[in-house]
């Protein structure tokens, strides 16, 4: 956690007195997804290691719902398209709901941080905007429209038009880049001219005026004090939004900006381009925390420094995520930032979900045992985890929960399966029929604390005398008892099934 700590040292450095306000900033276009938590869970792990050290700290996350509408995800019907232009607060529900469109994506990220047990402090733009909260700040960036051109111009390299005004208006409902004509600061009104060229007046008291992106960002670094942002690499490029802000509320503003943090992008795993709302290529942060537990989640996101690439898939990544986060809790020699970092992943958790039994075998005995808890925990109890049944059997029924889910929604065919209820005996040779009674022979004769290792030798034994090879011993049994080619390591698996049961499958009597 040396990223951590170097990070809430520098706060502290630069803010000795008073409290450290981390923000973070999401437009609610689409779906929050594992890639939008990257920034919100970043800031809020920064907020709590601040508090950590005495100090008080507030995270506000920032939801600009008074973006522009300016592309139809993926998942929104195209009949949205009338909407491009207005703003994302002023346009309805993609189902049908009389919430807001960013109500509707909002509600994803308030489930998720309730999950995460977070203390976020989540501030809606379009709100601020027209309760006047902006008024000072637009009236600044107009009053020095000459001063940000030339920042624009300067730090970012491109030519700024000579109508550019650092703000949007609404006009009919859209936002839009009108040429700006006055302000009248004793109403706090404006004119501009319109598409037709007709002039104007509108309130930029009352949410009616927007500052642009580039200056509505340092604006809010003044406003509400912020010490420190994560924030996309995209926005950290030589000229790119971060240095524009920083001069902009360096010279505009009369503020300090805040400390940076840029974090990379989480891919899914195998592909080149970050997880994306309008492509549809995620999953939402509710729906993922219905599968993985949000300890996981801070795991995932907080173990490595937040200028690493991440690659994410519901599949193998899942299950070895899990199973190393369990590891983590399970060693005896933690380090200081083992133990930071599992306090930051728990906290506010009364028990922990990952259990010390690995993720394949629950995944696994929960399936033979027909997604039945009681008979799962009796079934690893016979195994080398049955002592940890005894220490951890709520553990692992709060984990099967989400394994539960995982399967229905998320797991690779090749991990899920059921016992077959029925077998056609003419489907195996008469080679393979000779292996599954001899192999039901051997299995009668077992000791009744036969474990995985046993069978697997008990399999092997019988390769020369069945005249099969070894990979054919092992497809023939998946396909007698869950009808397909490959499965659970085989000894380990027989070695968990009902012993009568499993000796009447291999007889063909069940």
């Amino acid at each position: 956690m040396q990223w951590l700590n170097k990070i809430v040292n520098d706060l502290i450095a630069r803010h000795p007195d008073g409290e450290i306000v981390v923000s973070s900033g999401v437009s609610p276009s689409g779906t929050y997804h594992l890639g939008t938590l990257r920034e919100v869970l970043t800031a809020e792990a920064i907020a709590y290691a601040v508090r950590q050290k005495g100090r008080q700290s507030r995270h506000i996350h920032v939801a600009d719902d008074l973006d522009v509408f300016r592309k139809v995800p993926a998942d929104v019907p195209e009949g949205f398209k009338q909407y491009l232009g207005r703003p994302l607060c002023d346009i309805p529900a993609p189902d049908g709901s009389e919430q807001s469109y960013a109500d509707y994506y909002l509600s994803d990220l308030n489930i998720a941080a309730d999950k995460m047990h977070t203390d976020i402090e989540v501030m809606r733009a379009h709100e601020k905007y027209r309760a006047g909260f902006f008024v000072e700040a637009i009236e600044k960036a107009l009053a020095k429209t000459s001063e940000i051109k030339q920042i624009l111009e300067t730090i970012s390299g491109h030519k700024v038009d000579n109508q550019w005004s650092p703000i949007q208006v609404v006009e009919d409902g859209y936002l839009k880049n009108r040429q700006f004509i006055s302000m009248n600061t004793d109403d706090k009104t404006l004119n501009f001219k319109d598409g037709e060229g007709k002039e104007r007046q509108i309130s930029y008291a009352k949410g009616e005026v927007k500052l642009n992106w580039r200056i509505d960002w340092p604006a809010r670094w003044w406003l509400l004090n912020v010490a420190g942002e994560p924030f996309g690499r995209d926005h950290a490029t030589k000229g790119g939004s971060y240095d524009t802000g920083s001069e902009i509320v360096k010279q505009v503003y009369g503020g300090e900006p805040p400390l940076p943090m840029p974090y990379n992008f989480i891919n899914r795993t195998g592909d080149t381009k970050k997880m994306s709302k309008s492509a549809g290529d995620t999953i939402t942060a509710s729906a993922l925390l219905e599968i993985l537990p949000a300890e996981v989640v801070w795991f995932f996101i907080l173990r490595y420094a937040p200028d690493k690439q991440l690659f994410f898939d519901e599949g193998e990544t899942l299950m070895r995520l899990v199973d190393e986060f369990g590891e983590l809790l399970a060693k005896t020699d933690k380090s200081d930032a083992d133990k930071q970092l599992i306090d930051i992943c728990l906290h506010g958790v009364e028990q922990p979900t990952v259990s010390r039994v690995p993720f394949s075998h629950l995944v696994a005995s929960y399936q033979a045992a027909l997604r039945d808890v009681d008979r799962t925990l009796e079934i690893i109890g016979r195994t080398e985890y049955a002592q940890v049944v005894q220490e951890d059997a709520d553990i692992i029924s709060n984990e099967l929960h989400f394994i539960d889910a995982w399967l229905d929604k998320h797991a690779p065919e090749e991990v899920k399966f059921s016992l077959l209820d029925e077998v056609d005996q003419s489907e195996f040779t008469a080679a393979q029929l000779t292996f599954l009674k001899e192999l039901g022979n051997k299995v009668a004769e077992a000791p009744e604390d036969a474990d995985g290792v046993w069978f697997h030798n008990a399999i092997y034994e019988l390769k020369d005398s069945t005249g099969l090879a070894p990979k054919e011993l092992f497809t023939t049994l998946y396909k007698l008892i869950i009808g397909k080619t490959s499965g659970p390591r085989a000894g380990w698996f027989l070695s968990i099934l009902p012993r009568d049961w499993l000796i009447k499958r291999l007889k063909l009597e069940a």
